[in-house]
């Protein structure tokens, strides 16, 4: 028995070997991350080429909060050859038939290839979703349904997990909201055919007016009044969650996560968050897959399920007039590309300027990053997809005074 990662150490196997093991069995629980399931068949066999003797990798399926685990179990030969290949994401069971002697496989089943690509990760955060909310009793979830494409994706992967019937949306308009948006939320919502309410946060916005001349003798503006749009819109979803026992799902994304492009108390509001762990440029990706693809036991509609418009328009937050996210952000396919070298790589100014980025755009997101560390703090967990997510995987201080990178 090799347990986990007693398979990654040859020491390990050769000290079985040596005291008469036969043939390998590595039980585990080796959670799902991009790009991860090659290299579990690349150690194995290196311990099968090591040793000469068959194994069994037997892997855990399901989610424990940010964990999802995708089992993809196999069975190797004595010379490496892939025997059998499981299914991931699924439980399923197999019998493999062994002679004793030089253990050989009489009897397997035929290989079922591993989900892979935008599909692993797609399968991965309805898994990691479906067994939180189960697991932990909620009856459902609900969402606020923007008009934007992180709350059209994260809809979407919420029907696939539990099916229409357990998810509802609420469109929640400011006078700030496009026609645009009311309608793509309205379509997004029809096509996923979950219940869509719609309820204006203007009285909201209006009642902390008042209280704010109250407490200052000025009206609210600037960013204190943007934030007092996404708080109403967050304590009107908590308010409907305890009131129907749904969980409220939050639906910002790692890009937004990894520079504060979020208000807490606001849209970080909730009890999970899917798409925590996935930047802005995949959500399009996935977003696209799923209008073209209708994933293995999804328990939503087959074909387009989020409209066009919602993947072709601007990102924006619409918490002021004519607002769009690059105002304030770099392009999110040089945004997210410089966060995956500096979160997932931990490769150094000089590497990713190499990669054609310019030093002040480095250095502002670098920035950004650590000053974002107090909010993702209090963010509620999410599915992991990454070597590197945002909690156990990457922690770094609040409190840091020397908060300006070195340029020369």
């Amino acid at each position: 028995i090799m347990t986990c990662e007693d398979m990654w150490f040859p020491d390990v196997s050769a000290h079985l070997k040596k005291n008469g093991a036969e043939i390998f069995i590595v039980p585990n629980g080796s959670p799902f991350e991009v790009e991860k399931t090659h290299i579990r068949l690349q150690i194995a066999q290196e311990r099968v080429h090591e040793n000469g003797l068959p194994l069994v990798y037997v892997n855990q399926v399901g989610g424990q909060d940010e964990l999802v685990f995708d089992g993809a179990s196999f069975v190797l030969d004595n010379k490496g050859k892939v025997l059998t290949q499981l299914p991931s994401h699924q439980e399923y069971t197999t019998t493999t038939i062994w002679e004793q002697g030089a253990w050989v496989c009489k009897s397997c089943e035929t290989t079922h290839a591993p989900y892979a690509g935008s599909e692993a990760i797609y399968q991965t955060l309805v898994l990691g979703l479906r067994d939180y909310v189960n697991k932990n009793g909620f009856p459902g979830v609900l969402l606020g349904m923007s008009g934007g494409i992180d709350s059209a994706l994260s809809a979407a992967i919420a029907v696939d997990a539990f099916g229409a019937d357990r998810v509802r949306c609420f469109m929640m308009p400011s006078p700030y909201t496009s026609q645009d948006s009311l309608d793509d939320a309205a379509e997004c919502s029809k096509l996923l055919g979950i219940k869509h309410g719609s309820v204006s946060i203007k009285p909201a916005m209006e009642a902390f007016d008042v209280m704010i001349k109250q407490a200052s003798n000025e009206n609210s503006k600037g960013l204190a009044a943007e934030n007092i749009q996404a708080r109403s819109r967050g304590v009107f979803l908590m308010a409907m969650s305890n009131a129907t026992g749904y969980m409220v799902l939050s639906t910002g994304n790692k890009s937004e996560m990894s520079v504060g492009y979020a208000t807490l108390y606001g849209d970080m509001c909730g009890g999970y968050n899917v798409l925590k762990d996935v930047y802005k440029m995949t959500v399009f990706e996935l977003s696209k897959w799923r209008n073209q693809s209708h994933p293995q036991n999804a328990k939503g509609p087959a074909g387009r399920v989020i409209p066009e418009r919602i993947i072709t328009k601007p990102p924006t937050a619409e918490l002021r007039p004519n607002q769009k996210d690059e105002d304030s952000l770099p392009p999110y396919a040089v945004l997210d590309d410089i966060l995956y070298c500096i979160v997932e790589m931990e490769m150094n100014l000089d590497e990713i300027t190499a990669r054609g980025h310019t030093l002040e755009t480095v250095n502002r997101v670098w920035k950004m990053l650590d000053r974002a560390e107090y909010k993702r703090r209090q963010a509620c967990p999410g599915v992991k997809i990454s070597r590197k997510a945002f909690g156990r995987d990457r922690r770094y201080p609040i409190v840091n005074k020397f908060t300006d990178i070195v340029t020369g």
